[in-house]
């Protein structure tokens, strides 16, 4: 195994782990698709599409937290298998329901298998690349999201009108083939498997040191910084499709144009890709947030077609860029023997705000408020996360990782 890490190269590493980055983003994707279909087949309320969104959620929060302290346990490897079986899995099976309960028992378990996956991967990738191209190739793989979320308008688009939402589901179960490949070419953390002789701290210590002096400052950092994304994110983009259909246009020209804005994202993480290492994680956290905050405004402004897609294009291009930004900088937080922990908890608290915002916008359209008024929150939500990293984050352009 050892003589795999040394063999194995970045772009192989890259595109085996970014795979599974975007079928787990070709899942959040279709989601947000699928309930404007399924509003229309079950008569779900707002309330109840909100519930949906809120309970995948609940899923990527048990599942970041839980998977991300395996990970420090049986290894990044093992976690990265199973979490992709696991939601894979699930969408299959939530093809076949034919009410709302199942489904989002089901999505629960998918949410859980999508919010371990993703901490996991970027802190196997991270501890297996040098410190000079870290940032770049950690945002190169968040890139594989905007492909999955490409794949999923494509695949909602054609797939959904003619043939069903059920199909389209299925598609997105073939993840489960692509697990068991990769258990024989995905080589674990070569940091991982340096420490594997040493004595292990027990579970509760690791949740202890993440929570220690030392770490204290990063972890309230990246907690507040997660939280105030992941909660405005789920907020607009699960509900992308349905505001379209809120602001008057019809199911299928909502995805046509929720698919354009997608496009977008491409360029937000090829842009950040640059500028992370080229001026570091902490300019492209503030600046790409920011520009997430102002994009998030007009868009719930915005009433005639030429400024809610312009305002949504460039609402994906710097939403989608942070998020690279956010997954390259948080395993670079902490030491080896609590990265997979410490990047787990963090991402568990960011899915708390992943629950509340497709749940606030479900009760807000409920009681008829504004999309401005909406997307203002998000504004508020995103401007607050961007300030915390600026004031009291750590730069970590070019350093090693510790342990």
């Amino acid at each position: 195994m050892v003589t795999k890490h040394k063999t194995v190269s970045e772009r192989k590493l890259l595109g085996i782990a970014g795979m599974g980055w975007m079928f787990d983003a070709m899942d959040v994707g279709m989601l947000s698709f699928i309930v404007v279909a399924l509003s229309q087949e079950w008569g779900l309320s707002s309330r109840e599409v909100g519930w949906i969104g809120s309970m995948n959620s609940i899923g990527m929060a048990a599942g970041a937290f839980l998977f991300g302290i395996m990970a420090d346990r049986i290894g990044r490897k093992a976690v990265f298998i199973i979490t992709l079986l696991l939601f894979s899995v699930g969408s299959g099976l939530s093809a076949l329901v034919s009410s709302l309960a199942l489904f989002l028992i089901l999505r629960f378990f998918i949410g859980m298998g999508l919010g371990g996956e993703l901490p996991v991967a970027s802190t196997l990738v991270s501890e297996s690349v040098p410190a000079e191209r870290r940032g770049r190739v950690v945002v190169l793989l968040e890139s594989f999201w905007a492909g999955g979320w490409l794949i999923a308008a494509l695949i909602s688009y054609f797939v959904i009108p003619e043939y069903g939402w059920r199909i389209a589901l299925l598609l997105s179960a073939l993840p489960a083939v692509y697990a068991l490949y990769i258990r024989m070419n995905l080589p674990d953390s070569p940091r991982y498997v340096s420490r594997q002789n040493e004595k292990k701290p027990s579970i509760w210590q690791n949740i202890k040191s993440v929570m220690a002096k030392e770490h204290l400052r990063q972890t309230i950092t990246l907690w507040v910084l997660w939280f105030c994304v992941v909660f405005s994110y789920y907020g607009m983009f699960l509900w992308l499709p349905s505001v379209m259909t809120l602001k008057g246009f019809s199911m299928i020209k909502s995805f046509q144009y929720v698919l354009i804005m997608t496009l977008a994202q491409l360029p937000g993480y090829f842009t950040a890709a640059w500028f992370i290492e080229k001026i570091g994680r902490k300019f492209v956290l503030v600046t790409y947030l920011t520009g997430t905050a102002v994009s998030a405004y007009f868009f719930g402004t915005a009433e005639e077609l030429p400024f809610l897609m312009t305002s949504g294009i460039f609402l994906s291009f710097f939403n989608l860029g942070a998020w690279g930004a956010l997954y390259a900088y948080t395993p670079e937080q902490y030491p080896t023997s609590i990265r997979g922990t410490g990047a787990g908890m963090a991402a568990a608290i960011g899915r708390i705000g992943g629950i509340l915002g497709p749940l606030l916008v479900g009760y807000m359209v409920a009681q008829k408020y504004s999309m401005t008024t909406i997307f203002t929150i998000f504004t508020i939500s995103v401007l607050i996360g961007a300030l915390v990293v600026g004031l009291f984050g750590k730069e970590t352009k070019n350093t090693e990782l510790a342990g």
